[in-house]
């Protein structure tokens, strides 16, 4: 199988696919994995398939170490006790990540000639059993499906859906990594801590083993910032932009040399996220805003899936197989998509009081299941259910 993407998603679904016996190589546009400057935050619901998969031990080794949560006003006082009642999942089994470390951990747990660098897609077609997928230096690969794990401006969505464009919230966030030793007296390393404010959010978290301090400022924005980790963005202004705020904030705001902006932007869940024998996954069918870190959680949840509703899959059984993995994940990844929208502006609002925005935001964090859904479990009782005369059932 040809995986065309090397970011969260598509590296853990070459994993997950090896683990059960199946053939796959992903193919990468850059010449090399570059450490992008960003946190990546897994709950339970990825750590869980992640350690299935045997890589929680090294992944662990790279996470920021930290045990609990603070929630606090935009001037400082806590919104539901400290260390908080509230968490985006259970600190035992959340991973906060550098976006490097964990791309190259994945990376790793790949054989050498499983990752093609430099393979840029140029064209995709359909014949028969399977696909053919050329690339701009003219090679051409075979496969029996091909997925389309390559982001949020997918080339390949086009092929299996009209094109849906990413929609912005609205927002934009400053990110910056500050070494732990500038902010250590400002803040305490082993929290996970966000502040809640009228039109603005502040939200720091461990990574790199406890060497860093991750920060994302969410702010208002009318312009029109590309989804980019890499735009530099203005020390200054963004000081400028939290002036008032707890001096917590502010310090930190101090403490950086450098940050860069990030356009929020998401999409409603495709309508269809397969043909025959090309599925789409992640953000290239379901983007979300990042509020609940639930990102790369949804990606790799997407993954387990597909492994799961592909096991023991004969050539002809693809193209059914394929319809089961998209309608279990529609509904899932549609109220993700909607409970993150919610979050974002519950954290922002101008008129809850902080008793009201920590009630919300429970509430959010429950009914999505962070802590508890288990998307192979979800896929297995579906494949089981169908009955053992489907061929969706065949195993």
């Amino acid at each position: 199988m040809a995986v065309v993407g090397a970011g969260i998603g598509g590296l853990s679904t070459a994993i997950a696919l090896r683990a059960e016996g199946i053939d796959a190589v992903v193919y990468e546009q850059a010449s090399e994995l570059r450490a992008l400057g960003a946190g990546v935050s897994i709950a339970t619901n990825g750590s869980r398939i992640l350690d299935g998969l045997g890589l929680g031990e090294r992944l662990r080794d790279v996470a920021g170490r930290f045990s609990q949560y603070a929630f606090r006003t935009w001037k400082g006082q806590p919104i539901a006790g400290e260390p908080s009642e509230l968490s985006f999942g259970d600190p035992e089994h959340t991973l906060f990540l550098h976006r490097g470390d964990f791309q190259r951990v994945l990376s790793e747990a790949l054989p050498a000639d499983a990752l093609r660098l430099g393979h840029e897609v140029a064209a995709v077609t359909e014949h028969g059993d399977g696909v053919a997928v050329e690339f701009a230096d003219g090679t051409v690969a075979e496969a029996d499906l091909v997925i389309g794990a390559d982001g949020i401006h997918s080339r390949l969505q086009g092929l299996v859906s009209a094109p849906a464009e990413p929609v912005s919230e609205g927002v934009m966030a400053y990110r910056a990594l500050i070494p732990a030793e500038r902010v250590e007296h400002i803040i305490d390393m082993n929290t996970c801590s966000m502040w809640l404010g009228p039109q603005r959010s502040f939200l720091v978290y461990p990574v790199s083993a406890g060497s860093l301090l991750n920060v994302v400022a969410f702010a208002p924005s009318n312009l029109d910032v590309a989804e980019s980790w890499t735009a530099p963005g203005d020390v200054d202004e963004l000081a400028a932009s939290y002036a008032g705020w707890d001096q917590r904030v502010l310090d930190i705001i101090a403490a950086m040399d450098t940050t860069f902006r990030w356009g929020i932007y998401d999409r409603e869940p495709l309508a269809r996220w397969s043909t025959d024998r090309i599925a789409l996954l992640g953000d290239s069918a379901h983007a979300v805003t990042p509020h609940l870190g639930q990102g790369a959680n949804q990606a790799i949840e997407d993954a387990a899936t597909l492994v799961v509703v592909l096991r023991d899959c004969a050539a002809s059984d693809v193209p059914e197989r394929l319809r089961v993995y998209e309608d279990l994940r529609r509904d899932r990844t549609r109220l993700v998509r909607e409970s993150a929208r919610e979050a974002g502006r519950t954290y922002r609002s101008t008129g809850l009081s902080g008793l009201e925005q920590a009630e919300r935001i429970g509430a959010i964090v429950a009914r999505i299941d962070i802590n508890t859904h288990d998307a192979e479990n979800v896929a297995e009782q579906a494949i089981a259910a169908a009955g053992p005369g489907s061929a969706t059932a065949r195993r």
